[in-house]
């Protein structure tokens, strides 16, 4: 056992009155519920804490008649493996009852309920994740997990292979926590196990992939954690996209961020690592079942156009005008940051990236028109409908664009070709 260490006094969500009062309801009668995993993880790494999450002796349906007893709302959330959703003035605790694996697939786990709390610290993943918290704040590790967050090391409980085929969803954890909190070259052991069972990964129902991706994409610099999950094979598992294109860009792409205020954007940083072929974005996208809005904007920034630093307004707007804002501002973005990367060691490519910059105040600046002619003003002229008509339209909207979208109405109408309506 460690020194006894409180996280009292730098955990104001500690001070949580509800909290307290359910901790208090779920430990009397002989039964203990303490606080477990990323609250007091992040709590000792000086991070925002999210969620609260509770580790308790008292089984699922005892959980929620005492939650209830309080007044608070109980949702059996997952019943089936002791999970229930507390929530109390509108804040949600996730509950889970002590446990114990008896079987795995490497996807889902058949488990036993249980009463000691060693054995439900020593099934979890990582060390830094098997922390517990009294309601006083004391810290309680029988994992070694404090240790390994002094030195912000990533480490398996017990044997590395184990925990990954328990669930094979792990390895890409643990790449993911390691961006989040590693430091360093990861853990060696932890590390080989997961370039050994790699091809796990391809029983894993491409809705966790997609969404433990982009959580490591999300963190504040993911590109270690990609350069290892590349040396290891795990990306080009996950990512087969990616094996030919590269990750370079995504250092340069995470610098831009950081200097210029750039949000965090997972679906950017993904793009910049992977080549901005439609066909294979289409792919990408259906493969990992991304949202319909995720899907729509990978594919639209493959179809896009490469923007060039000498692009006019007038050109840059027409791009947007034809195509789409986001997939414009996701070009722009790409390069600026390509740009800017090589600007230390080329005055080229200081001239580039100051391109790229102008463009990127415009297109951001810029909302794009509506065409103001309609398929029911050249009717109005006598026009029949049909093809002539689709194409009057299409000829006026290019002498608007080429106007740099200053005809109005009436003038655009002074263009119709007379000759095809029935006036």
């Amino acid at each position: 056992m460690n020194d006894i260490v409180s996280i009292a006094g730098r955990a104001p969500w500690l001070s949580n009155k509800h909290l307290q009062t359910l901790l208090a309801a779920l430990s009397s009668g002989g039964e203990e519920a303490r606080v477990v995993g990323g609250a007091v993880r992040n709590t000792l790494m000086g991070q925002k804490v999210a969620d609260i999450d509770i580790a308790t002796t008292t089984l699922p349906e005892e959980t929620i008649s005492r939650a209830k007893g309080l007044g608070f709302k109980a949702i059996p959330t997952g019943i089936e493996h002791g999970t229930v959703t507390v929530v109390a003035a509108g804040k949600p605790f996730e509950v889970t009852t002590l446990r114990a694996d008896l079987e795995t697939d490497g996807r889902r786990a058949k488990v036993a309920f249980g009463r000691d709390w060693r054995l439900d610290a020593e099934r979890r993943d990582f060390t830094i994740n098997a922390l517990y918290a009294k309601a006083d704040g004391t810290v309680i590790d029988d994992v070694g997990g404090l240790k390994d967050i002094e030195t912000r090391t990533l480490r398996f409980i017990g044997d590395a292979e184990a925990r990954i085929q328990e669930d094979y969803l792990r390895i890409l954890r643990f790449f993911r926590f390691f961006a989040w909190y590693g430091t360093g070259r990861p853990e060696a052991q932890g590390l080989k196990a997961c370039s050994r069972l790699k091809d796990g990964l391809t029983g894993l129902s491409k809705e966790r992939i997609w969404e433990e991706m982009k959580k490591l994409l999300l963190a504040p610099d993911p590109s270690r954690a990609l350069l290892w999950m590349r040396q290891t094979g795990v990306l080009n598992v996950v990512l087969p996209e990616s094996e030919k294109w590269g990750i370079d860009a995504i250092h340069g792409l995470v610098r831009a961020e950081q200097d210029l205020g750039w949000q965090a954007d997972p679906l950017l940083r993904l793009m910049s690592i992977v080549p901005p072929d439609a066909v294979r974005m289409e792919e990408l996208g259906k493969r990992l079942k991304m949202a319909n809005a995720e899907r729509a904007r990978l594919e639209a920034w493959a179809r896009a156009d490469a923007v060039k630093p000498e692009l006019s307004e007038q050109a840059l707007k027409k791009m947007i005008y034809r195509g789409s804002k986001q997939a414009v501002l996701d070009r722009i973005r790409l390069a600026y940051a390509a740009a800017r990367e090589a600007a230390a060691g080329s005055d080229e490519a200081m001239m580039r990236a100051g391109g790229f910059a102008r463009q990127l105040e415009n297109a951001e600046s810029y909302a794009a028109p509506v065409f103001p002619v309609t398929g029911g003003d050249l009717l109005a002229l006598g026009m029949e409908k049909g093809p002539v008509l689709g194409e009057q339209l299409r000829s006026l909207e290019t002498f608007w664009i080429d106007s740099g979208f200053k005809l109005d109405r009436s003038a655009l109408l002074d263009k119709v070709d007379r000759n095809k309506t029935n006036n």
